[in-house]
C-alpha cells in the first residue's frame, strides 16, 4: 500500500490588477498534475461588506469566513486522484487563520500600483468606457486604502515576493524556479 502524497498548495496575492488570475492560469498549465482555485469564484456570504470600512478598522483577516474555499480545496485533497499542486488565486498569504495550516508556500506579485490600476482599466473597461472615470475617482477617493493594505499586511507575510513588471511568462518562470529550489 502507498500513501498518497499530499498535494503542495501554493497561494498567489497581488493587489487587483497584479496578475493573480493570469500567473495562476498559467501556472495550471506548467505545473503537472495540478489543479486551481480562485478566490473571486467564490461568494463569501461571511466577508466585510465595504473593503475600505474594513481596512480602516484593522483589516482583521479573520472576518472573512472562507468555508466554501476552504472546503473545495479539501475535497481535492480527499480526491484519490493524484495531484501535486493546488495552486489557489488568493490575496490574504497567510493572514486568515482558517487557510494559513493548509498553505505550503504563498507567493506575492509585488505590482506598482500604477501598472495594476492600467491593468484594471484595460481588463474591466475595454466596452463600457465611461464607467473609467467613477472607477478612478472611487480609487483616489477610497479605494487606494485596500492597495496600501495589501501592501503592508499581505506582502511581509508572503514567502517569495516577485516583482509585478515582469511578464505573466517571466514570473510564471520565476515561481517554478522557486517550487524546484524549494520544493522538488
Amino acid at each position: 500500500m502507498t500513501i498518497p502524497i499530499k498535494p503542495t498548495i501554493i497561494t498567489i496575492a497581488a493587489v487587483s490588477g497584479g496578475g493573480k488570475t493570469s500567473v495562476t492560469n498559467q501556472l495550471n498549465q506548467e505545473l503537472s498534475n495540478c489543479t486551481a482555485l480562485y478566490f473571486d469564484d467564490y461568494d463569501f456570504k461571511e466577508s466585510p461588506k465595504d473593503i475600505i470600512e474594513w481596512v480602516n478598522n484593522g483589516a482583521d483577516y479573520n472576518e472573512w469566513d472562507l468555508a466554501p474555499l476552504i472546503q473545495d480545496i479539501n475535497s481535492v485533497l480527499s480526491k484519490e486522484e493524484q495531484i501535486d499542486f493546488i495552486i489557489v488565486d488568493y490575496p490574504f498569504a497567510y493572514l486568515n487563520d482558517g487557510m494559513k495550516e493548509l498553505i505550503d508556500l504563498t507567493i506575492y506579485i509585488d505590482t506598482p500600483l500604477d501598472i495594476a490600476m492600467a491593468r484594471r482599466i484595460v481588463r474591466d473597461y475595454s466596452e463600457k468606457p465611461n464607467a473609467i472615470r467613477n472607477d478612478l475617482i472611487n480609487y483616489l477617493t477610497n479605494g487606494r486604502t485596500g492597495y496600501i493594505e495589501m501592501i503592508r499586511s499581505v506582502k511581509p507575510n508572503s514567502n517569495i515576493i516577485i516583482d509585478g513588471k515582469l511578464t505573466v511568462r517571466e514570473i510564471t518562470n520565476k515561481i517554478i524556479e522557486e517550487i524546484r529550489t524549494r520544493i522538488l
